[in-house]
């Protein structure tokens, strides 16, 4: 049986509802989309998510378009998942979502007043416990990557003020916490002298550097994926001129395959 295909509309409410319409017709006619459970679209979803994430970084605007059509085709089949479940439906998600953004901007639905970005999130996080959140710290979702975590742990304690106002604090804590790694292993060896302790250590310097990050302005997992790109690029450089000459990569002393990463820096 072939079902008509809705076209494609002018608005955004009718375009929401032609997502509604079609994905509806793929969990009633299609087996695979039967099959699936919210478990089952869990990962799924998490690599539409750094797939976004990648397209966002790369300025690709065209994939940044369709990996958000994909995102938010996962977000419709949780719900109709759910509806199905008799739990919730796509409405209570969405009016959900708005009561929330209403209750807490009351700076923009009531009378209170900020001045400025510090005031909202402040607001934001002290309306969160008014809610029944027992911890600020409540909202960051344990199976996040740690830098990302380090990253939200800091910006959700900035909001109720604890937080160094001077970056230049900061930076002595860093360098605080560098001398204190350096101190649990032998720098004419480098072997650590308790590995358990250098790890921490080591933990350490890295919450520092990126609370220091966050006070430049700079998020520390963008900073960090942009420099996994720019290696992997460099390195393939390497890896094609190596082709091209005939040779084995691990036949290459370090110094010659220095020639072929130093011209793709000049790129």
């Amino acid at each position: 049986m072939a079902y008509p295909i809705p076209p494609s509309v002018p608005t955004p409410t009718a375009a929401f509802d032609r997502l509604l319409t079609v994905l509806n017709t793929l969990r009633e006619a299609c087996p695979w989309d039967r099959k699936q459970t919210m478990e089952s679209l869990r990962l799924l979803t998490i690599e539409e998510m750094y797939e976004l994430g990648d397209a966002i970084l790369e300025a690709d605007l065209p994939e940044v378009k369709k990996e958000l059509g994909d995102v938010m085709m996962h977000l419709v089949f949780y719900a109709r998942i759910a509806e199905e479940q008799k739990a919730f439906d796509i409405v209570d998600v969405l009016n959900g979502v708005c009561d929330k953004l209403i209750s807490r901007h009351p700076h923009i639905y009531s009378d209170v007043q900020v001045e400025n970005e510090n005031d909202v999130k402040q607001n934001w996080e002290k309306l969160k416990l008014k809610e029944g959140n027992q911890s600020v710290l409540s909202g960051v979702p344990k199976g996040l990557p740690a830098l990302v975590k380090a990253y939200r742990i800091q910006d959700k304690v900035r909001g109720v003020g604890f937080d160094w106002k001077d970056p230049a604090e900061v930076w002595k804590k860093v360098e605080e916490e560098i001398a204190e790694f350096k101190a649990e292993f032998d720098l004419s060896t480098h072997t650590t002298i308790n590995t358990d302790r250098a790890e921490a250590e080591f933990g350490d310097v890295l919450f520092s550097l990126i609370n220091y990050a966050r006070h430049l302005g700079i998020n520390p997992e963008n900073a960090l994926e942009r420099t996994n790109k720019k290696f992997i690029k460099r390195f393939t450089h390497v890896e094609k001129r190596m082709q091209e000459s005939g040779r084995q990569l691990q036949d290459m002393s370090l110094e010659e395959m220095d020639v072929y990463w130093n011209e793709a820096k000049k790129m």
